[in-house]
Parts: structure tokens; sequence; C-alpha cells
């Protein structure tokens, strides 16, 4: 699963709407939504440029130390770790972590009533909902070059051409 910016708002309104909706927060007046959901988004951006800034420090890591690309998932796991985040399938789990302490610390919400754990639960679904068009993006990628040798350097340029193509008709790219 990946987050991606273009879902970064609807993430983030329907976050604060859910818990709102089912009285886990208050907050300190009517205005004070926006400003939540600005919050909400800070936080998910924040990890955007920080995964950014990780996957650039990996690739540049890997060219000058010749490693093969292989290595990269190993790396950049490491490098992510340094900067205090964490990637792959532990994203999730991170990103949940960061908006229910986000909650707890805003000025915005006058109260927190729900156990951090139910705050991860109800939050997890519209995460993942939001971030599971990687997969059939992987997908429908994959069908399009199913012709091509995966590993070659010939699938791995038509895998990025048509993950660009396919990205830019669903408005994540």
């Amino acid at each position: 699963m990946r987050l991606y910016s273009a879902k970064v708002p609807s993430i983030a309104q329907e976050v604060v709407r859910t818990l709102l909706s089912s009285k886990d927060i208050d907050l300190e007046d009517a205005g004070a939504q926006k400003e939540v959901v600005a919050d909400v988004e800070s936080v998910l951006r924040s990890y955007l440029e920080t995964e950014k800034v990780v996957d650039e420090k990996t690739r540049d890591l890997l060219s000058r130390t010749g490693r093969s690309e292989g290595e990269f998932g190993k790396v950049r796991e490491q490098i992510a770790e340094h900067h205090g985040i964490k990637v792959g399938d532990e994203s999730l789990d991170h990103l949940l972590d960061q908006v229910v302490a986000m909650l707890m610390h805003s000025s915005h919400v006058e109260e927190v009533y729900a156990e951090d754990v139910a705050l991860r639960r109800r939050m997890a679904p519209i995460f993942k909902k939001n971030m599971q068009a990687d997969s059939a993006i992987d997908t429908e990628v994959r069908a399009q070059i199913k012709h091509l040798k995966e590993g070659t350097a010939a699938w791995d340029i038509e895998y990025s051409r048509a993950l660009d193509a396919a990205k830019r008709r669903r408005g994540l790219g």
C-alpha cells in the first residue's frame, strides 16, 4: 500500500468526519473542523516529503556504492528508520500513530474520548481504502506488459511508463 498526495485531502476529511460522527473527538468550536483536517493533511504531507527524501537518498547510496536495485527495499527501510518513518507494510501503522499523536496534541481538538487503539481501528479502513490503489494499479500494469519478461531492462522501462500512465488516468500522478 502506498500513500498518494492526491488522496491526502480526501483521507484527512474522511478521518475527521468519521471521528466526529462517532463522537471519538470533540472540537473546540464549529470552525475548528477545517483546522483539524489541515492538521491531518500536514501529518500526511510531512510523511510524503520525508518518504521522497528517503527514496532519493536510497537511490543515491545504491549508485555511489554500486549495489544492485534488488537491495533497494532493504536499504530504503534502513534509511527510513534513520529518518524516523516506516515504509512498506509498516507505513500504515506509522501513519495511524502519527495522526493519533497529532489529535492528542492539537490545540483545535478539545477532547479525545476514544482510546488510541479505538482511534486506529476507526481510521485504518479509511487509509486502507485510499491506499489500495497501489495494488490495483500494479495488477493493471502487469497485465499490460505480460508479453515482456520480468527483470529485463525492457520490462523495467515499460513497467515505469505504463505505471506513470495508469497513475495519470486515476489522478494519482
